[in-house]
């Protein structure tokens, strides 16, 4: 397995298992900069030309590409080349790249039912792989949900990398619930590094017993007990939250391209298996409502969580490994 990707993310492909890396030049067209377009397309086109010799060079079966920018030079030189590709959308709305691409590649995978801004007929070749999960999520597969009965355990997630809202807002939303609950409460958060203090000081004053960090290491474990889950709708937390068959509330992240996570979160909560609070519409007063229907109904909890499980696709990895071993047989055959 080799990786093609740019140079904006080499500081992250040690951590890929990869036999060799491939850098190709690439940019991302960006529609506050209307001069960004002719300089991505400069920068695409010169990927394309050093993807298409690095092809013939490494002579691949089939070539893959997860979305995003970084992904178009290595699939257009593959196109290019009449060589299979293949494509997978995490999200549950087509991204730009992957729009592009769409029509030119040999397959496409996808982690959701339904792609929104994909078109008809994109939409009719794509196959529901899911998304994969690492393996100690995965191992949650299958585990039950038990609802509240005295303690009330809540997973915050999303704190340092960048969800400034949720590390601001849950403990003054969590503070003040009325006494019944707050007592019963026990609270994992994952909080910005300057929002640490403020929050310590609040649930202290609220007397909610509280743990709170920058980074969790053990979240397969904290999401395994947790009663109610409270984070952004990213496509990988989303998949997650159904491999383990948790009820959530999502607070999609308003400035996101496309609103990939609103439509993600839109999936969770159609099934029944989430609340979405938008960020143009949240308040404390709303977070803390939120909060008081669910924790009142350890019934509902119970029908969220299996909601959530309903969608699950624990063998997402496989699936994709499948899809791709398909279409590289189109060119061994």
């Amino acid at each position: 397995m080799i990786l093609a990707t740019d140079e904006r993310v080499e500081g992250l492909v040690r951590q890929f298992p990869s036999e060799r890396v491939v850098t190709l030049p690439s940019a991302t067209v960006r529609r506050a900069d209307p001069l960004s377009i002719p300089r991505a397309v400069i920068m695409i086109a010169r990927g394309v030309l050093e993807g298409r010799a690095a092809l013939r060079e490494l002579d691949p079966d089939v070539v893959v590409g997860f979305g995003g920018y970084p992904s178009l030079p290595a699939l257009l030189a593959a196109i290019s080349q009449g060589r299979p590709t293949v494509i997978h959308e995490q999200n549950a709305v087509s991204g730009r790249a992957n729009r592009l691409l769409a029509p030119m590649v040999t397959q496409i995978g996808c982690a959701f039912d339904g792609l929104a801004k994909a078109s008809a007929r994109t939409q009719a070749r794509a196959v529901v792989v899911g998304n994969p999960v690492r393996p100690e999520i995965q191992a949650l597969y299958g585990l039950p949900y038990e609802p509240p009965t005295e303690q009330i355990r809540l997973l915050i997630t999303g704190g340092s990398q960048g969800a400034r809202l949720l590390s601001e807002l849950m403990p003054v939303a969590l503070a003040a619930l009325p006494e019944r609950l707050r007592g019963r409460l026990h609270v994992e958060q994952q909080t910005r590094p300057e929002s640490l203090d403020t929050a310590r000081s609040t649930y202290a004053d609220a007397l909610i017993d509280a743990e709170l960090a920058t980074f969790f290491r053990d979240m397969a474990g904290r999401l395994a007990r947790a009663h109610l889950v409270i984070g952004r709708a990213g496509a990988s937390t989303v998949s997650e939250l159904t491999v383990a068959g948790r009820p959530s509330i999502l607070v999609p992240l308003g400035a996101a391209l496309d609103d990939d996570q609103g439509q993600n979160a839109a999936v969770l909560a159609r099934a029944g298996g989430a609340v979405v609070a938008r960020e143009a519409e949240l308040s404390r007063e709303a977070m803390t409502a939120a909060l008081i229907k669910l924790l009142d109904n350890p019934a509902r909890l119970a029908r969220m969580a299996a909601a959530a499980h309903g969608l699950a696709r624990p063998d997402a990895a496989d699936r994709l490994a499948d899809l791709v071993e398909v279409t590289a047989r189109r060119r061994r055959s």
